[in-house]
C-alpha cells in the first residue's frame, strides 16, 4: 500500500473513531460519568444555544462522511483535493476526540487549548482548499468544500462558547463587567468573523451556520429573563442574513 493510499484509508479510520467517541459521549455516560449535554448544563452561559442547535453535528458528520467516501474514489481531481487536505483531516479527528475526552472528564480549561488547535487545523484545510475563491465542480463543492465550510463555521462558534464555559467553571468574575454585556460582545465577535468570511470568501454555508447558532442562543435566552441577549442575538442574525444577501446580489 502506497503512502497516498494509506492516507485515504486512515481518513476513514479517523472518521469512524470520531463518530464512535462522540456517539458514546452524547448518548451515554460511559465516558466520564456524564453525557455531553449534562456538562454543558452544569456550566450555563448566556451564549449557550438551545439544545436543538447541537443537531448540527449530525449535518457535519453526514457531510464529512461524503468527504470520506469521495476521497476514496479514484480520479485525478479527487486525488488533488485529498492531497490538499493532506494529514490535516486526521489531525483534526484526533483533536476532536481529545477535546471530547477532556470535556467529558471536565478538564474544561485544557479543552479550550485543544479546541483552538482543532480550529487551526480546520482553518488550514479551508485555506488549502481555497474555499470560496476557487472554481470547482458541484460534486467537488459538495464533497470537499461544503463539509469543511460547515465544520469550520460550527467550530468557530464552539471555540467561543468553549472559552465562556471554561471561564464559568472557574467562577471568573468577568472583570467587573456584567454577564449580559459579555454575551453581547461575544456574539458581536462571532458576527464580525462571519462578516469577514462572507466578504472575503462569499461562503454562504459558513454564514448560515453562524446564523443557526445566533438564533439558537436567542431561543435559549427567550426562556430566561435575559432579554438583552435574546434581542441582541436576533438582531445580529438578521444583520448577517442581510449581509449575505447583499453580498450575493453584488456578486
Amino acid at each position: 500500500m502506497t503512502g497516498k493510499s494509506f492516507l485515504k484509508w486512515l481518513n476513514v479510520l479517523a472518521f469512524v473513531a470520531v463518530i464512535i467517541v462522540n456517539g458514546l459521549a452524547a448518548s451515554t455516560i460511559l465516558i466520564g460519568g456524564k453525557n455531553t449535554a449534562q456538562i454543558s448544563d452544569k456550566n450555563p452561559t448566556l451564549i449557550t444555544p438551545a439544545g436543538y442547535v447541537f443537531s448540527i453535528w449530525s449535518v457535519i458528520y453526514i457531510l464529512l462522511a461524503i468527504f470520506v467516501v469521495f476521497q476514496l474514489l479514484p480520479g485525478e481531481r479527487r486525488r488533488e483535493f485529498r492531497e490538499k487536505v493532506g494529514w490535516l483531516f486526521v489531525a483534526s479527528s484526533i483533536l476532536n476526540i481529545a477535546w471530547m475526552l477532556l470535556w467529558q472528564f471536565e478538564y474544561l480549561l485544557f479543552s479550550v487549548v485543544i479546541m483552538f488547535l482543532l480550529l487551526t487545523t480546520l482553518i488550514l484545510i479551508y485555506i488549502r482548499l481555497d474555499i470560496g475563491k476557487s472554481r470547482v465542480q458541484p460534486s467537488e463543492r459538495i464533497a470537499f468544500h461544503l463539509p469543511f465550510s460547515v465544520y469550520l463555521g460550527w467550530i468557530t462558534i464552539a471555540s467561543i462558547a468553549n472559552v465562556a464555559t471554561a471561564l464559568v467553571s472557574i467562577n471568573w468574575d468577568g472583570l467587573g463587567i456584567s454577564p449580559e454585556t459579555w454575551a453581547i460582545v461575544i456574539v458581536l465577535v462571532a458576527l464580525l468573523i462571519a462578516i469577514l468570511v462572507e466578504v472575503t470568501r462569499k461562503d454562504v454555508a459558513y454564514g448560515l451556520v453562524v446564523i443557526w447558532a445566533l438564533l439558537g442562543i436567542a431561543f435559549k435566552q427567550s426562556q430566561s429573563v435575559v432579554v438583552v441577549t435574546e434581542v441582541g442575538a436576533v438582531i445580529l442574525a438578521i444583520t448577517l442574513v442581510a449581509i449575505i444577501i447583499l453580498s450575493r446580489y453584488k456578486h
